[in-house]
C-alpha cells in the first residue's frame, strides 16, 4: 500500500472510532496557521505535515501545488469563520443597523483570529494577480461576502430602517472601504485606528 493510501486508510479508521477532524481538515487548519505566520512562499510542506500529524506524502496527495493549497486554505478559513458566524446567527437581532455594524466588525481585523484571516486574504490577492487560476476563488469569496451584506441591507430597506438604495451597490462600496481600511489597520497605520475605520465604513 502506498504512503498516501496507508494514511487515508488510517484516517478512515480513526474517523470511524472518534470525532477527530479528518486528515484533510487537519492539513487545512495547519496550512492556514502556517500561511498566516510565514506566508505561502515560505511555507514548508514538512512543517504543515508535522503540525497536522500526517505524512508529507499525504499533504502532496491532497494538494499538488501551492496555489491549490492556498485556494483550499482560503475556502476552509472562510467556511469555518464567516460561514460559521452566519449559520450560527452570531449577530445581534435587535435591528438591521446593529447587525450591519456587527458584520463590519467581523470583516475588519479586530481580533487575532480575524487578523489571521486577513493575512490569508492578502496572500490570495497577491497570488491571484500572478496566478490567474486563483482569480475564481477570490471572486467566489467576494461574491459570498457581497451577498451577505446585500441581504442585510435589503432587509433594512424593506423594514423601513434604511433609506431606499441599491443594496448590491451599497454592499460593494462597503466592502471596498473594509478592504482599504482593513489593510491600513492590519499594518498598524496610526492615522487609521480601528475606531476611525469603523466610523468611516459605517458612515458611508
Amino acid at each position: 500500500m502506498s504512503a498516501p493510501a496507508a494514511d487515508l486508510a488510517e484516517s478512515k479508521a480513526r474517523s470511524a472510532s472518534d470525532s477527530r477532524p479528518s486528515a484533510r481538515d487537519r492539513i487545512l487548519a495547519a496550512a492556514v496557521r502556517r500561511i498566516a505566520t510565514e506566508g505561502i512562499d515560505d511555507v514548508r510542506i514538512a512543517r504543515i505535515a508535522m503540525d497536522a500529524g500526517v505524512s508529507t506524502s499525504l499533504v502532496h496527495y491532497h494538494f499538488a501545488t501551492r496555489e491549490a493549497l492556498l485556494a483550499e486554505a482560503l475556502e476552509y478559513s472562510y467556511r469555518h469563520a464567516g460561514d460559521a458566524r452566519i449559520a450560527s446567527g452570531d449577530l445581534p437581532a435587535a435591528s438591521h443597523s446593529e447587525r450591519l455594524q456587527s458584520m463590519i466588525d467581523q470583516c475588519l481585523p479586530t481580533t487575532p483570529s480575524l487578523q489571521e484571516d486577513w493575512v490569508l486574504w492578502v496572500e490570495l490577492w497577491l497570488r491571484a494577480i500572478r496566478h490567474t487560476e486563483l482569480r475564481p476563488v477570490a471572486e467566489k469569496l467576494y461574491g459570498r461576502l457581497r451577498g451577505w451584506f446585500a441581504a442585510e441591507i435589503a432587509g433594512g430597506v424593506r423594514d423601513g430602517e434604511f433609506h431606499s438604495c441599491d443594496p448590491e451597490a451599497v454592499a460593494d462600496r462597503t466592502l471596498a472601504l473594509i478592504d482599504g481600511f482593513g489593510v491600513r489597520t492590519l499594518i498598524g497605520d496610526r492615522r487609521v485606528p480601528l475606531e476611525r475605520a469603523r466610523h468611516v465604513v459605517w458612515a458611508a
